[in-house]
């Protein structure tokens, strides 16, 4: 089952320490040999990826990099990045969340109403019994599938983001973690105009992914927009512009309200939520808009309005052409 630990089991001072310099002085043969070995034995080079199939060309979480997820309160931004946790736990890879806003259960509740696509708090499921015993059992195969897949670092509040940093350097030497999530920046650094821990937060954690070669995702805020209809840039996060600058990749999460408020009169094929990519450092360095409609029973987020929740223990494979409204022109 998932499995939580807090600051009880980490020695900071271990973990504070990054690579001596000596080990990173290496020969540029060796690199040079890497680019070799790919040409004498080619292999397409996969990386994890987010849960829906359109996406998976489109943009991909490589080791050794930062990713910054952005939203305004009440964006959603929380439930999207539990749910890309869940598709990357479904692609055998190991995950940690560290949440200093929601304690684990809560984050555990919200995951596992994705992956049963179920509420503890429906009462007609919970007063029939004999829903109640199939929910358990989504329950317990849900709990039987997170195991070595998904581990919670237990604390609320702010913290030091120095022990931040030790704490993803544990949960990947110790644990085997391949993809770190942070949430929020906010609560690692005081104040949203230090802008020089900020800056020295946010590189800490570049150099961290590069040396344990994990991938870290980091939750951020965004300021509020002049309109409800109006879309976030990477120039809307707030703080310090070294945020987006020094990261990897930018993904701002965008609630169209304009359709929310419409009751209805909008048309339904228009998205409910964007996830606009405004930076994408590698690949094939692609930055648009990808459109996800919100299912409310699951919680989930799905790539077509006529789309039922995804099933996380048999996540769909789709390698198709990322659709027309990745575009900017969308």
């Amino acid at each position: 089952m998932a499995e939580t630990f807090d600051s009880g089991d980490i020695d900071f001072d271990r973990y504070m320490q990054s690579t001596e310099a000596k080990q990173r002085v290496k020969s540029a043969g060796i690199y040079v040999q890497g680019n070799i070995d790919r040409v004498t034995n080619p292999q397409p080079r996969r990386h994890h990826h987010m849960p829906w199939g359109k996406t998976k060309r489109a943009l991909q979480f490589r080791p050794g990099e930062v990713t910054v997820w952005g939203g305004e309160n009440g964006s959603g931004k929380s439930l999207v990045t539990g749910q890309v946790a869940l598709s990357l736990c479904a692609q055998d890879t190991r995950v940690c969340i560290a949440s200093f806003e929601m304690k684990p259960m809560k984050t555990v509740d919200r995951m596992g109403r994705q992956w049963t696509h179920f509420s503890l708090d429906d009462e007609q499921v919970m007063s029939d019994p004999t829903e109640r015993r199939e929910l358990l059992a989504k329950w317990s195969e849900f709990r039987d599938w997170t195991d070595g897949k998904l581990w919670l670092y237990d604390q609320q509040g702010t913290v030091n983001w120095r022990q931040v940093c030790a704490v993803v350097r544990y949960a990947a030497q110790e644990l085997h973690v391949k993809h770190f999530f942070i949430d929020n920046l906010a609560k690692c650094v005081r104040g949203e105009d230090d802008f020089n821990g900020q800056k020295e937060f946010v590189d800490e954690l570049c150099a961290v992914a590069r040396e344990e070669d994990i991938h870290i995702h980091l939750v951020h805020h965004i300021r509020k927009t002049s309109s409800l209809a109006a879309k976030p840039t990477k120039a809307d996060f707030k703080g310090s512009g070294s945020i987006t600058d020094q990261v990897d990749n930018v993904i701002a999460v965008w609630r169209n309200k304009p359709k929310e408020r419409s009751a209805g009169i909008r048309n339904q094929s228009e998205a409910d939520t964007l996830l606009i990519v405004d930076k994408q450092r590698n690949g094939e360095g692609w930055e648009g808009e990808i459109a996800l409609w919100f299912l409310p029973q699951s919680q989930q987020f799905v790539a077509g309005h006529s789309e039922q929740p995804m099933e996380f223990f048999n996540p769909p494979e789709d390698d198709s052409p990322a659709r027309a409204h990745f575009g900017r022109s969308a």
